[in-house]
């Protein structure tokens, strides 16, 4: 009897031995601001920076993994709306309409300005010309055909670049003639590199970051200063101009979180938004939302660190 007594003990220690490893277990793959793995669907005009962020925040946390899908804006706002991803970064804030149906889901979205990017003009290198005017843009997608411009090349049809684009011209559609768009950014560069008198519309951080594959290509186009509808003076997609607010084609980016708890998502957001983060924007050649502050230390006389 003992004997059976000791068995059922034994079997009893090992099956709670084993209940409290898997608890552990659980425990440890719990999902938290700096540990564990999210999805994030990311706008795909702005997905270098987002990349350079990602490589930085999990070599900081090694707990943390971020996998990123690239999507065309009108994709991404789609998935979000629909529950297929619970964070995205993009080129606009939500509207009225869309927080109103957040609100009859019961989700709080967390919103976060990050940087300051914009939207650059490109030509073939072979043009003279580098200067362009937004309205001459602006009229062609109106359908008034200019003879500066050969083409408009766009990425993607349901991009931030024609959405924004569509916004300022005040259509509901773009021309079907003389407009091109294709899927990436990339793609748009390359093809305003091979055919001169296109226009090129893409995000500059595609430009100021390209990837190796690309950075041949980008020394064949020019990146064109733009005169806007209130001005009389040119300005370039640069960090400066964009600082001080002269380039009219700027557009801030944000990082929505729809996860509704504190996980991942909520911490990759704090990390952009602080103060690594925004250096790795002012690095990028876009503007930061807070300009990363400096530390100076006065010395009363000068010391020698060799001695």
């Amino acid at each position: 009897m003992l004997k059976y007594v000791k068995i059922l003990g034994l079997i009893v220690f090992i099956f709670l031995f084993a209940m409290c490893n898997q608890k552990s277990k659980k425990d440890s793959e719990k999902e938290t601001i700096l540990k564990g793995s999210v999805t994030i669907t990311v706008d795909e005009t702005v997905k270098p920076i987002v990349d350079d962020q990602i490589a930085v925040f999990e070599g900081t946390y090694y707990g943390a993994r971020v996998t990123v899908n690239a999507k065309s804006e009108a994709e991404l706002f789609n998935d979000l709306l629909n529950k297929k991803t619970k964070v995205v970064i993009s080129a606009r804030d939500l509207t009225q309409e869309e927080k109103n149906k957040f609100e009859k889901l019961k989700i709080n979205p967390r919103v976060t300005p990050f940087a300051t990017d914009a939207i650059a003009f490109i030509s073939n290198k072979d043009s003279n010309d580098t200067l362009i005017e937004l309205k001459t843009v602006i009229d062609f997608m109106k359908g008034i055909v200019n003879p500066k411009i050969k083409g408009l090349v766009f990425d993607n049809p349901n991009s931030s670049t024609v959405r924004f684009m569509k916004n300022l011209a005040n259509v509901k559609e773009i021309p079907s003639e003389g407009v091109f768009s294709f899927k990436t950014n990339n793609e748009v560069i390359k093809f305003v590199s091979e055919n001169n008198g296109m226009i090129g519309v893409v995000g500059v951080n595609w430009l100021s970051q390209p990837s190796p594959e690309m950075q041949d290509i980008v020394h064949k186009i020019n990146v064109l200063s733009v005169k806007g509808l209130n001005s009389n003076e040119y300005y370039s997609p640069t960090q400066n101009d964009i600082a001080e607010q002269k380039y009219p084609l700027a557009r801030e980016l944000y990082i929505i979180n729809c996860q509704g708890y504190s996980g991942l998502g909520m911490g990759f957001a704090s990390f952009i938004a602080g103060d690594i983060g925004q250096r790795i924007v002012l690095k990028s050649g876009l503007m930061p939302i807070r300009t990363p502050g400096r530390k100076l230390q006065i010395r009363n006389k000068i010391i020698n660190d060799k001695e």
